[in-house]
């Protein structure tokens, strides 16, 4: 195990190489012009020499490949540059965001993985029964819905019908002290709706898997001897049906980012979203590159921790050979 996990690490180095070079290169086909949105509509009427003077102090006039490789062997020694767009280091940006999109992401994923846990066990209980009928045409629902649309969804019934919970925001209006109780308030729609739309995977494939774990012969033993319904089903059917599905969180990682990037967009959540989407429509080559490492960096670790739980799991499992 200690040896798949070197590789894997070592392996991620000239992967996140790739990805920051090809973070620039896209950029540089991008329509927008990194000059003019940083200097703001002042750019509609500033001479060409401003506009080079500025785009020579950002960088942004060399070689493409100059302005990669400057940028990385700056980040190698802990200097991701400067963002353009926020005006302030790129450490410092993802520093102040990075703790509100992990929270919102841990948040949703405990919702998804513990109510598609729940339920795929009690579907697989009974097979073809109303609660699996009605659990599985939800599952499917939410599987064909956008994480934006569910917001939208939860707004309009939450906050604006029912006005039980904010719509948005990280604390209430006009407070300018952020408390753990208004985090807290502000937290329950996005999570939620992050993690409705993570459910139906793990629903799926705990129901699958359990389902597949009664009929064994080793659970028609443990029946025939008369050990009891739930020491069967969560001793031995919920234990086998969860390897399958421990394979999952690694896969639905870059899922989970995507569908975090819509979530704290439509609920004004202050994580990394915002960020993102001002880098990338302002061409902000640091931020730019940075946010898609960090991203890239998760989705690996995301896989190396299935493949580390699958195999803790399972001892049949060799990652050594």
């Amino acid at each position: 195990m200690a040896r798949m996990a070197a590789r894997r690490t070592l392996f991620a180095g000239p992967v996140l190489l790739v990805v920051t070079y090809g973070v620039f290169a896209v950029a540089e086909l991008s329509p927008f012009d990194p000059v003019k949105a940083y200097a703001g509509t002042a750019g509609l009427t500033a001479p060409q020499a401003e506009l080079d003077r500025l785009a020579a102090n950002l960088g942004v006039d060399q070689p493409l490949t100059a302005r990669w490789w400057e940028w990385l062997t700056s980040a190698l020694t802990g200097d991701l540059g400067t963002s353009a767009v926020m005006r302030q280091p790129v450490a410092d940006v993802i520093g102040e965001r990075l703790g509100w999109s992990a929270l919102l992401a841990l948040s949703a994923f405990a919702v998804a993985l513990l109510l598609g846990t729940g339920l795929g066990v009690l579907a697989a209980r009974r097979q073809g029964g109303l609660l699996d009928r009605a659990v599985s045409a939800l599952a499917y629902t939410l599987e064909a819905a956008p994480a934006f649309w569910l917001g939208l969804l939860a707004i309009w019934f939450f906050s604006v019908r029912l006005g039980v919970l904010p719509s948005g925001g990280l604390t209430d209006a006009g407070s300018d002290v952020v408390t753990a109780g208004q985090v807290a308030r502000h937290l329950v729609l996005p999570a939620l709706v992050l993690g409705l739309s993570q459910l139906p995977w793990f629903f799926l494939y705990v129901r699958q898997g359990v389902a597949d774990a009664l009929e064994e012969d080793p659970v028609r033993g443990a029946r025939a001897r008369g050990v009891g319904e739930r020491r069967v089903l969560l001793g031995h059917g919920l234990r086998s049906g969860m390897l399958p599905m421990l394979t999952l969180i690694g896969s639905r990682v870059p899922e989970l980012i995507t569908g975090a990037l819509l979530v704290e967009t439509v609920f004004s959540w202050p994580g990394i979203a915002a960020a993102t989407v001002q880098a990338a429509t302002s061409v902000d080559f640091p931020l730019l590159a940075a946010l898609t490492v960090l991203a890239t960096a998760a989705v690996l670790a995301g896989n190396l921790l299935s493949d580390l739980l699958y195999g803790l799991a399972d001892p049949r499992v060799g990652f050594d050979g």
